[in-house]
């Protein structure tokens, strides 16, 4: 056993915890009631930070709701400087009669701990505090071998509305020769894996009005336009039979996965049928010629996240509907630019407008840019030596996560190369009722992450930027 992993197994209790106290404070960002308590989720992770040895620790304001940084130096002349990036706000509970025990109060079930936020990020960032202080005992070093910097959004789940504007205010504070995004997951325990890509999203609401009050259907209806069914239209208008998105320009800056890249997806070992008992569906859909795991991670997608119009209530009522509403959101893949994607969005509603309908369009902030990361960097490598070694020396495959983060605006606004270390699972029911982890997961987290830390200091400043150049 290596001496990282004898030090995360004896003080396997303590992350637990730690674990058992975040995870009990709400701070979901989306709704203002709960604001404080992401202050309070700020306060209690900065307090985290202190205690795992970080000299400098900070909650930094937003616009909106505080982020913490921490910094650490290794005081070693070439040591490389580490950016790590996780969020501490989590998601709303609803439909909280789904959950089979309060979000809010985590339960351990063996290895299993359910909670609101135990993969999503919280458990996934407290494993790096026990990953450091792993590293600082396998390697006898009173300071990291690296000089770490942890920034933690408080605001991710809300769309990370001023978190260009924190990266733009505090640049100087953030320099660094990587950044390690750790709010991914892997294909299974047993499947060790690395995210190479993100996908962007723009997310809009579209409302048609028509007549300026709800008409009888039987004296107006058939003589004037109805925006239900003139969304509904629009709706259906949205992709072919064979799946592709029919806004025109589209796909004009997608960049395709070449052949190699191909070949790497097909090694992944998916199961379509295990696939479908996660979703809980019965049956696979998507842009035709692509395997799921190619849609899911490669493929731009339109999606409908609700529809309504008219009469909602029990039994009948006989109408010509004022207004019809659609919510669409749009996955974005490399090279595509989410502000080019609303303008042809935005022609696409027009062109689908029909006369005595005046359509209206509500964007969900700026949007955010896919995130790409290049495969067989130094930075790649070395991350990929460090999970393969914390679990069991199996080989690490590289995937492309369909979700959206802050990940694109970091590596711009930081330059520095982008990895990721994430040890969610596709049944951790993030987003939903019910969200759990794997603890071992988290475990085998703590280890790679001490792996990494080491690793990296071995390769040193000039062996990144040689690898970056």
């Amino acid at each position: 056993m290596s001496t990282e992993r004898e030090f995360v197994t004896t003080h396997r209790q303590e992350l637990l915890a730690d674990l058992d106290q975040w995870l009990r404070i709400p701070g979901i960002s989306a709704q203002p009631e709960h604001h404080d308590d992401v202050h309070r989720s700020a306060e209690w992770f900065a307090s985290a930070a202190t205690r795992a040895g970080f000299p400098t620790v900070e909650i930094w304001p937003t616009a909106g709701l505080p982020a913490v940084y921490a910094e650490w130096p290794s005081g070693e002349a070439d040591a490389p400087t580490i950016l790590v990036y996780g969020h501490h706000d989590v998601q709303p509970v609803d439909p909280l009669e789904l959950w089979h025990t309060d979000p809010f109060e985590p339960t351990a079930d063996g290895d299993i701990l359910r909670a609101r936020g135990a993969s999503d990020d919280k458990g996934q960032l407290l494993f790096h505090l026990l990953g450091l202080r792993a590293h600082l005992a396998a390697t006898g070093r009173s300071t990291p071998a690296v000089t770490l910097k942890f920034l933690i959004e408080g605001e991710e789940e809300s769309g990370s509305p001023n978190f260009e504007a924190l990266l733009a205010q505090q640049r100087d504070r953030l320099d660094c020769d990587v950044v390690v995004v750790t709010d991914t997951g892997m294909l299974a325990p047993d499947k060790p894996s690395t995210v190479t890509g993100m996908r962007g999203l723009v997310v809009c609401t579209v409302a048609f009005h028509g007549p300026d009050l709800d008409l009888h259907s039987g004296v107006f209806g058939g003589a004037v336009p109805n925006p239900a069914t003139a969304i509904a239209r629009l709706t259906a208008a949205l992709h072919d039979e064979d799946g592709r998105v029919q806004v025109s320009g589209f796909y004009d800056d997608v960049l395709e996965l070449t052949p190699d890249e191909r070949e790497l997806f097909a090694k992944v070992p998916v199961d379509d049928a295990e696939f479908l008992e996660v979703a809980k569906s019965r049956a696979l859909a998507g842009e035709k010629g692509f395997t799921t795991l190619e849609r899911l991670g490669a493929r731009p997608t339109a999606e409908v996240n609700g529809i309504g119009g008219g009469y909602q209530g029990a039994g009948g009522k006989t109408i010509v509907p004022s207004d019809a509403f659609v919510k669409l959101s749009f996955r974005l893949v490399a090279n595509q630019d989410p502000h080019k994607i609303t303008k042809a969005v935005e022609q696409f509603v027009m062109d689908h407008t029909p006369d005595g309908i005046t359509p209206t369009i509500e964007w969900e902030g700026e949007g955010v840019a896919p995130c790409l990361v290049p495969l067989g960097t130094p930075a790649y490598t070395v991350l990929t030596e460090a999970i393969s070694e914390a679990f069991d020396d199996r080989p690490v495959l590289p995937t492309r996560e369909g979700g959206s983060g802050p990940e694109a605006a970091i590596q711009q606004l930081i330059g520095a190369p982008l990895v990721f270390l994430g040890v969610g699972l596709p049944d951790d029911q993030i987003h939903a009722p019910n969200e759990k982890v794997n603890l071992s997961m988290l475990y085998r987290g703590a280890e790679a992450a001490a792996l990494l830390w080491s690793g990296f200091a071995r390769l040193g400043r000039r062996g990144l930027a040689a690898g970056a150049a």
